[in-house]
């Protein structure tokens, strides 16, 4: 059994059992071997599909320049979204499917046309995003105590978790998404705050990274896609029983909860 396959089979396991593994990387992995580690992402997702899941969009991470250079890299990873990812706004997560989760306000792009081609235009973008969303991403983390380099989260899928999108969707036209302001609360207290800024300087600038990364990849964006585009504001460790609910200015907000406990 290769590296790859070891890599992706002790993730697997973690994400199964809810037992965190040790990181992956100077292990299974180079340090620094980026490549390898979505070749592991994509073994992983690979077995997702074939067991019935589908694929509905990606997720960006590392789009805060300050988490980028505590990573020692100047770009943002992308991660694989799924159907069996979505919760719907407001309903509760059994705290048994996640292993150490975290929860991050985002603005979300959900496309209307296809994105094949490289080195997009901001003309290019605004034509493909039918509407923008708010949302909630609940971050994750299959290796022990988040210990985790650019090599492990990106194999780990970026870190996915869960996401929660808003229901009532904007046009791109009517946002400012480099002020768009957020706020996110725990029981009625602000527990994060940013704004469109702290994504790469404008969550447009993402989406462009994103679309020109995965097309030189051979796995373009498409219409109908949800994009989460990155946090604008620090992530918040989960409370067991507690609530969150992300404003984003321009866009309205989001809301999910946690069980109290994780399940026997």
């Amino acid at each position: 059994m290769s590296d790859i396959e070891l890599a992706a089979r002790e993730l697997t396991e973690a994400r199964q059992s809810g037992k965190p593994c040790p990181p992956v990387r100077g292990r299974l992995l180079p340090e620094g071997d980026v490549e390898a580690a979505y070749r592991v992402q994509q073994r992983q997702v690979g077995e997702w599909l074939a067991a019935g899941q589908r694929r509905v969009g990606a997720k960006i991470g590392l789009t805060s320049r300050v988490v980028q250079e505590s990573f020692g890299v100047f770009e943002p990873d992308f991660g694989v979204l799924t159907d069996a990812m979505a919760v719907p706004d407001g309903a509760e997560v059994a705290l048994d499917r996640l292993l150490a989760p975290r929860v991050e306000a985002e603005v979300a792009f959900v496309l209307g046309a296809d994105l094949p081609d490289g080195r997009v235009t901001t003309a290019d973008l605004v034509r493909a995003v039918d509407h923008l969303l708010p949302a909630i991403e609940i971050v994750d983390s299959r290796v022990a105590g988040w210990d985790i380099s650019i090599v492990d989260t990106v194999a780990d899928n970026a870190s996915s978790g869960l996401f929660v999108l808003g229901t009532s969707p904007r046009r791109l036209a009517d946002v400012d998404l480099r002020l768009c302001g957020m706020v996110l609360e725990h029981a009625g207290e602000p527990v994060s705050v940013g704004a469109g800024a702290a994504c790469l300087g404008n969550p447009l600038h993402a989406l462009a990274w994103l679309a020109d990364t995965m097309a030189r990849a051979g796995d373009p964006l498409r219409a109908g896609d949800v994009v989460l585009s990155g946090a604008l504001g620090p992530m918040v460790p989960v409370t067991p029983g507690a609530a969150y609910e992300a404003r984003i200015s321009g866009l309205g907000s989001v809301r999910t909860c946690f069980s109290r406990e994780v399940a026997s």
